[in-house]
Formats: C-alpha cells, structure tokens, sequence
C-alpha cells in the first residue's frame, strides 16, 4: 500500500483531464505479454475484480493502470470477464457538489466516445468481457451509467444507475439523474450478465429483477468507504452481507468491484475540504452466498470459476422462482405500503 494520500483541487483536475482526454485516441493501449492465443482459458465463466488504490497520479495514470489490471486479469488469472470499479477513471467526484465536473462526463457512449472505442478494442483484443463504468452526458441530463462490452468488442448496450444517493460526502443526485434504462441484462459471449451500481446493491429489487430477467452472473462496480459526517462508522460488513444477500436469495452468484485508499477533496487555495477512506474488500460470492473471496487491502485481482450450466440447474431445482407469486407482491410497488383499493 502507499503511504503517499491523493488530493485534488475540481477545477485544476478538471483541466488536466480535459487536456490529457484530446490525445485519448492516439494513446497506444498495453502491450500485451505474449499472444492471446497463448493464453488457456476454460469453457466456463472465469471472472475476476480489480480493485485499485488510489495513488497520487494524473488522470492518464488511472486509465493506464485500470487497462494494465485488466490485461493481468487475464493472463495471470485466465479470466473471459472482469469488472472494473465504479467510476475508475479518476478519483470519486461526488463528495461536494463542483459545477467543473459535470467537464469530465462522456458524450455519445453508444456511438463515438473515444474512451468507450479504446475499451471496445481492449476487450477485442483480449478475448474479455468489459463492463464500463463511466459518467455519462446525453444532450441536457447527466447519468451514472455502465456500457457492457462483449468479448468480440462489440457495445452491447447501456445501463444507467437507477438509486441515486445523497448524503455527505456522497452527494450523487447533483450530478447524476436516476436512470432511465430499467433493470438490464446482457447476452454475452461467456453468459447472461447483470450490472448494477454502487447504490443499487443496496436495494433487493435490483438483484431480483435482474434474476428474473435470466442472469447468470451479479456485478457491482462500486465506490463506498468511510462516512465524512461520522468517521467512527464502518459499513464494510453490512455492504458484503448485503449482496450476500442477494446471491442467495436469487441463487446468483454476486461479484463487487470497490476502490481502496483515501481521496483528498482540496479547495482553491489547496485546503482540505473533505476525505473519503475507501475500504476496498471487493468480494466474490457463489450462487448461495458464500464469499469464494475477498481482495487484500490496496491494489488487486481477485478471480472465481463459475460453472453457469450447473447453477441454472440447481436454481431450477430449489423452485424458488416457480414458487413465486408475483399478483401477491403489489405492495412492493408502493411507496409507503399502502395500497390503493
């Protein structure tokens, strides 16, 4: 781990990132160790997380060191999908509402976005599912948003963060409005996979919807630590068992991507204004909740085998889906639980 503390000022990084964002196109991508032929990769879902610490670094320097992750996930951990962290671009802006952010948001994600044609051709040349998360701009609104990428590197769509938080140091709905995409999955060349966002991991409806909807695999790219308004509180337990949670309840393996280390918010005259310790302790589960494993503290790769044929047909066996009643559940569809007669 470092014991250097990255800090930043909005308007300062905001133009450094802006400036380094022109050449983006014209930036090689890693060089890869041998070819991708040499690499042996099973016929089943090998997925791995990456969780990076924040260094002291420019904003090219976290898209380099995110890409080299993600090329070592999969030469040193045979993976065929990897799950990068919420917002892994640079540091997590959302701790005070800067009007200069909304600067670092992509345009045209589904189209010409030179940072999304850069991961297509990483996850082309890889052979890898790429889930990427980004700060989305769509003509006047702004989103919290992942575009899943195939392992051919083709853009198979886009999910846009449905629960948006608001709380200190984690001040979101200034920046990002609730998504408009519905719950998704994504037909991949290694399975069906589900993405939510951070705050949507809190919530049981985003995983069963996403069951519902045939999903094979559960990811959560995420951005949560410590509280600035109570230092004293740690959610790190409460956030695992959650989707633990989930994974067994839907008998679907969950997978969460978090950040690690402290991120120095600074105002004009280089003060501090705020800090967020980010706890990483990004997890995989199986599909009954089980943690498979857990990241160290700092910088790693953590990776599970999961065999999707032999879950669906466990799934299918409990009966929890077939033994549901949805007609019976109209009060899930209210806000206060009070049904209209």
């Amino acid at each position: 781990m470092s014991s250097e503390i990255f800090s930043y000022e909005p308007t300062a990084y905001t133009q450094i990132h802006e400036e380094q964002r022109k050449s983006l196109a014209e930036r090689p991508l890693p060089t890869l160790p041998s070819p991708i032929e040499s690499i042996k990769r099973g016929k089943k879902l090998k997925v791995a997380a990456v969780q990076l610490e924040t260094l002291v670094c420019s904003p090219k320097e976290f898209l380099d060191r995110a890409e080299e992750a993600v090329v070592k996930a999969v030469y040193e951990h045979g993976a065929n999908l990897v799950l990068l962290q919420e917002l892994f671009q640079g540091p997590y802006f959302c701790q005070s509402q800067e009007a200069s952010f909304f600067a670092l948001a992509e345009s045209n994600v589904d189209g010409n976005s030179a940072l999304v044609a850069r991961m297509q051709e990483l996850a082309k040349r890889l052979q890898v599912v790429l889930p990427i998360s980004l700060f989305e701009n769509k003509n006047n609104v702004f989103f919290n948003s992942v575009v899943m990428i195939d392992a051919d590197g083709s853009n198979l769509g886009t999910y846009r963060k449905t629960h948006i938080p608001d709380g200190t140091g984690y001040q979101e709905k200034f920046y990002f409005s609730p998504g408009d995409t519905g719950f998704k999955v994504f037909q991949t060349k290694v399975g069906v996979v589900g993405v939510g966002i951070c705050w949507d991991q809190w919530f049981p409806e985003t995983a069963r919807s996403m069951a519902l909807l045939g999903a094979d695999i559960l990811l959560y790219p995420t951005a949560i630590g410590s509280e600035p308004q109570d230092p004293t509180l740690n959610s790190g337990d409460h956030w695992q068992r959650t989707m633990q949670g989930h994974a067994a309840a839907n008998m679907v393996p969950v997978v969460a991507s978090n950040r690690f280390g402290t991120e120095i918010l600074l105002d004009k005259q280089g003060r501090e204004k705020q800090r967020i310790k980010f706890y990483g302790r990004s997890f995989i589960t199986d599909e009954t909740g089980a943690l498979v494993i857990e990241a160290k503290d700092g910088s790693d790769i953590i990776s599970a085998e999961i065999d999707v044929s032999a879950n669906r047909s466990i799934r299918a066996a409990w009966g929890l889906f077939r033994d549901r009643r949805p007609e019976m559940y109209g009060v899930i569809r209210t806000k206060d639980g009070h049904l209209q007669m």
